[in-house]
């Protein structure tokens, strides 16, 4: 698979403190790739510096297999996390202004504007003045004048802050059909939710260090400790959980249910999981026998944890 954009060993420094610390990270080509990590880890460095509205102080960036060069802004779309509108122009207006300094034409530029506009179902604000806005509304607009110019790189920072749930939906939908036809996205956010719905690839800064990065599925498969989450029926729940407690010196957790049916977690040395189920199958009508995977959300605290020591 081909790479949309390469850093290698990035590093920035602002006085005494570095920003990021020999970062490198390849973002494959029409993928959706998750910058995730704690506030102060260096994300919004990265993305100013992809932007070119900061350098490096050593190291490189590569864009679609060459060294990233100014012209290269042409092809990179950004919504950042700080919104900025000119709040006394009308949104029409403003929206053909942005556009043109994407490269469009003025008559291309009203054409790509129709369809955004009435697809985002805000056409009756062309001649609203951006101050009338909600915050959703303008993360609307910022959005459109975002992707308006079919970019081949689209970063994301924070995308839904302002949303309500439907109209966070509708642009959770939007990346993903821009994914689908061919952009490449690089989605930095807190919410960890969304990353488990849209990401293939994360990578995880911590203190201006990258310190995890792969393809998301893989990442959960290596964190995974063979803990289990088991639903069963038993003629008496206290005593069959007490004898696989002492049989397999292990601990179950979560305990929940009644009048026999138990619902509960159990983690398992490596070599035990087909025995452990065929001794719970003697004591009990086993319905469900399921490894649990981490999720985003588990992966990000305890690795961070772990680096700090935690």
């Amino acid at each position: 698979m081909n790479n949309i954009l390469v850093a290698q060993e990035v590093t920035k420094k602002f006085g005494n403190q570095y920003a990021l610390n020999k970062v490198s990270l390849s973002i494959p080509e029409n993928c959706i790739y998750g910058l995730l990590g704690p506030n102060g880890a260096g994300k919004t460095t990265l993305i100013r510096i992809i932007n070119q509205i900061t350098f490096p102080d050593s190291g490189s960036v590569l864009f679609d297999g060459r060294p990233l060069r100014p012209q290269d802004i042409a092809s990179i779309g950004y919504l950042p996390e700080e919104r900025g509108l000119y709040k006394s122009m009308k949104v029409g207006e403003q929206a053909l202004y942005l556009a043109q300094l994407k490269g469009l034409t003025k008559s291309e530029a009203k054409k790509r504007l129709k369809y955004w506009f009435e697809r985002l179902e805000i056409g009756d604000w062309w001649n609203r003045k951006v101050q009338e806005l909600s915050k959703g509304m303008a993360q609307k607009i910022q959005f459109i004048v975002t992707v308006l110019h079919q970019p081949k790189l689209l970063i994301f920072d924070e995308p839904f802050s302002g949303f309500d749930p439907i109209n966070a939906n509708i642009i959770k939908d939007e990346i993903i059909n821009l994914k689908d036809q061919g952009a490449s996205i690089i989605f930095s956010t807190h919410r960890m939710e969304s990353v488990e719905e849209l990401c293939e690839y994360i990578a995880l800064l911590h203190n201006s260090e990258k310190i995890l990065d792969g393809k998301l599925d893989d990442i959960k498969k290596q964190y995974k400790n063979n803990t289990f989450e088991v639903i069963a029926d038993f003629e008496n729940t206290n005593t069959g959980l007490e004898n696989l407690k002492s049989h397999y010196n292990i601990g179950i957790d979560e305990i929940k249910g009644q009048n026999g049916h138990c619902h509960f977690n159990v983690r398992l040395p490596s070599d035990d999981t087909k025995r452990f189920l065929a001794d719970l199958s003697t004591i009990a009508s086993v319905n469900s026998f399921v490894e649990t995977v981490p999720s985003a959300s588990d992966i990000f605290i305890k690795t961070v944890k772990d680096k700090n020591g935690k």
